[in-house]
């Protein structure tokens, strides 16, 4: 069984034993993780990761001022900050990159860093008879991507919702 296995002491002569799988959500943007810490929760319990991109409202709209809801926020890059402050506002960052950075920082494949976007998270949901894999009888919502992570194909239900210039060949 993988996750932590630990026997925490409650007082003294008491304890428990935790024989469950231990889930943490880490925000692999960019910003809000410094990389040293994305190969630490990798490192000590890689499969209960579950990378969440803390996306705000203007993700995609470019770098500018937005009006979100009441709040002003300023994009530059990936970062968004309140607009006037330094004060982030929250992530523009999309999950394909998320993966990219996780990636790339914690040392971790291809594979183990999509499974910490797809099937851990329905793991813990308790949802993978539905989500998060691609077997029989599962919901066809996918994506394809190529090795630097770009999306080429988002497949919603298994019909086609979104289909990159950059694909060539595939659905030919």
């Amino acid at each position: 069984s993988s996750g932590i296995n630990a026997e925490w002491s409650l007082r003294p002569g008491s304890s428990v034993k935790l024989n469950r799988k231990c889930y943490y959500g880490i925000i692999a943007d960019g910003l809000h993780t410094h990389p040293a810490a994305l190969r630490i929760a990798h490192r000590t319990n890689a499969p209960c990761a579950v990378l969440v991109t803390d996306a705000m409202a203007a993700m995609g709209l470019g770098d500018g001022s937005h009006c979100i809801g009441s709040q002003s926020v300023t994009v530059t890059g990936k970062k968004a900050v309140i607009s006037g402050t330094e004060t982030l506002a929250g992530s523009v960052a999309t999950m394909n990159s998320c993966v990219e950075n996780f990636m790339r920082n914690s040392g971790c494949t291809l594979v183990e860093a999509v499974n910490c976007a797809t099937k851990h998270p329905a793991q813990l949901l308790k949802c993978v008879d539905l989500y998060g894999t691609l077997d029989f009888g599962t919901v066809a919502d996918f994506v394809i991507i190529d090795t630097d992570v770009n999306v080429l194909a988002t497949f919603i239900g298994g019909d086609c919702v979104y289909k990159s210039d950059n694909i060539v060949g595939f659905f030919d």
